[in-house]
């Protein structure tokens, strides 16, 4: 049965609870830094296949994963280049993914969708930061709504098409924005804009070479 938890009731242990159950697998409902997202342990292969069910997410789209410290990295990440780096520097804890060569064995396959590259995002504030950092591990966080459908920014959307299918629902209100998160690759020493959203093409211009489409 899921659990609903409104923003009023969210408090210190409340968000131990919650840390607790992403480290046991649970699937939980939470705001993002961008829109809502459905998260779990992103070291269980069990649960991030879980969240591929709820879904009905293709096995062939990676998940992105959530971490709340630069020292996450070192556990998960095998290299991190310069441009890797000025990206971190200029818009971390900013909405970009960076594309980073995964750690062979660190993660299950399934999150990576079989690739070896792992898209991650740092957060550094609001609920979503408290949890993970009092969870101590990297979360992977899809956008919580069924696969094709609208991307989650209204809360009584998400309850009605994921309500009984996870363990927890954080409601925090609709999202305004549905402007989801940008995604870079470094290639050849330029970033490749895999998905553009709230960093603009002509912020990330301003900081790397960009490669060319």
């Amino acid at each position: 049965m899921t659990k609903i938890i409104k923003q009023l009731q969210i408090d210190d242990t409340v968000i131990c609870e919650i840390a607790d159950a992403l480290k046991f697998g649970k699937l939980v409902i939470f705001p993002t830094d961008t829109v809502y997202g459905i998260g779990t342990n992103a070291y269980n292969s069990d649960a991030c296949e879980r969240i591929y069910e709820v879904k009905g997410r293709p096995k062939h789209k990676p998940l992105i994963v959530l971490i709340s410290d630069i020292s996450m990295l070192d556990a998960i990440v095998d290299y991190i280049g310069p441009i890797e780096q000025k990206l971190m520097n200029a818009f971390w804890p900013r909405s970009l993914t960076i594309l980073f060569k995964k750690k062979e064995g660190a993660l299950p396959d399934i999150v990576t969708a079989g690739d070896s590259y792992l898209g991650i995002r740092l957060i550094k504030e609001g609920l979503m930061y408290e949890i993970i950092q009092t969870a101590g591990i990297p979360i992977v966080a899809p956008s919580a709504n069924l696969s094709g459908s609208l991307t989650g920014t209204k809360i009584e959307n998400i309850v009605n098409e994921l309500g009984c299918k996870v363990d927890y629902i954080l409601d925090c209100g609709d999202i305004e924005s549905d402007i989801v998160s940008t995604i870079v690759k470094v290639e050849d020493e330029k970033a490749n804009i895999i998905r553009e959203g709230k960093i603009a093409k002509e912020e990330l211009a301003k900081i790397v070479p960009l490669k060319e489409k």
